[in-house]
């Protein structure tokens, strides 16, 4: 069975809201750990954690353009990452995502 097959389950599991990238980092412990998983792992908890923590700030700016943007935005990079996680593609998800993969190195 190869690392894609291996990974796929915590690599999907890991796009379903930030509980799910914890339960895929339990998923993807040492002893069969996967990288495809680990890498899909690193973009969700980065996309989920880009939203909590400019959602706050953005949330004053009281615009219905502004909100929507960012939302739009989080939205693409989450599709783009999803996908790639279905089909068992490791594609960094634009603008952010080798940010994400430096920033979580150890997972």
């Amino acid at each position: 069975m190869n690392d894609i097959e291996r990974g796929k389950n915590a690599a999907l599991v890991s796009y379903i809201t930030i509980i799910g990238s914890v339960i895929a980092i339990f998923m993807n412990q040492e002893e069969k750990k996967s990288d495809f998983a680990s890498f899909h792992i690193r973009q969700a908890l980065g996309i989920f954690l880009t939203f909590f923590l400019l959602g706050y700030p953005i949330g004053y700016f009281n615009s219905w353009m502004v909100s929507s943007a960012f939302w739009l935005f989080i939205f693409i990079l989450w599709i783009y990452g999803f996908l790639g996680a279905l089909n068992g593609e490791k594609k960094i998800v634009p603008l952010l995502g080798t940010f994400y993969q430096q920033f979580f190195k150890n997972l």
